[in-house]
């Protein structure tokens, strides 16, 4: 069974529907005791970084989180959800993470723009992965949904399985062990998207 985790930072009905889809069952779990009980949880949100940790805070969630991510069982963060797998976050001020993941999360730097690219980066890009088993029977020039003003820098490159280009070469998918993020919404792209979450489900 797949926990959605609810702290109140994202519309977690889409999340629910693509994996009703794909033939699995899921709970929106807003008890942070019960996290232990799910063979994967799924980490969502839209939003603001510092919004989100004080949520988790709020909520008792922030250990439960940790402590999952030791139990060895799969966690997938999506958006911002991935983003607050990291140590730091650069939006409206400096704001502490999970720190599950090495790296922080910064603005995209519109100076190395060549074009007048507009940020919020928003709509469909295509994203160049390494071998991952997130990534199985993906086309072979997949393309994904995004919407993002911030993106995750690592610390580690071994953590990167995915980089988009957007003005500039950014990381848009990451593992860390058990520990797994993407940038782009899988919920809302469609067959590559269910391919994603499917592959998540098998793992």
């Amino acid at each position: 069974m797949i926990g959605i985790v609810d702290y109140n930072m994202g519309n977690l009905a889409s999340v629910v529907n693509a994996l009703k889809l794909l033939g699995e069952d899921s709970i929106i779990e807003s008890n942070p005791k019960k996290f232990s009980e799910y063979d994967k949880l799924i980490l969502p949100g839209v939003g603001a970084f510092g919004d989100a940790m004080e949520h988790l805070r709020e909520r008792d969630m922030v250990d439960a989180l940790r402590d999952y991510a030791q139990s060895s069982k799969p966690m997938l963060g999506i958006c911002l959800g991935m983003q607050l797998l990291f140590q730091s976050s650069q939006e409206f001020g400096t704001h502490e993470g999970l720190g599950l993941i090495k790296g922080h999360v910064q603005e995209f730097d519109t100076q190395k723009f060549n074009s007048n690219l507009k940020i919020p980066h928003m709509g469909w890009n295509r994203m160049f992965t390494k071998e991952h088993p997130l990534f199985k029977n993906l086309d072979d020039e997949h393309y994904l949904y995004f919407v993002h003003s911030y993106h995750v820098v690592c610390d580690d490159k071994d953590d990167i399985i995915g980089e988009t280009e957007y003005g500039y070469t950014f990381t848009s998918a990451v593992a860390h062990k058990n520990i797994m993020g993407i940038q782009p919404h899988p919920e809302k792209s469609h067959k590559n998207g269910l391919s994603i979450l499917k592959n998540f489900i098998n793992l």
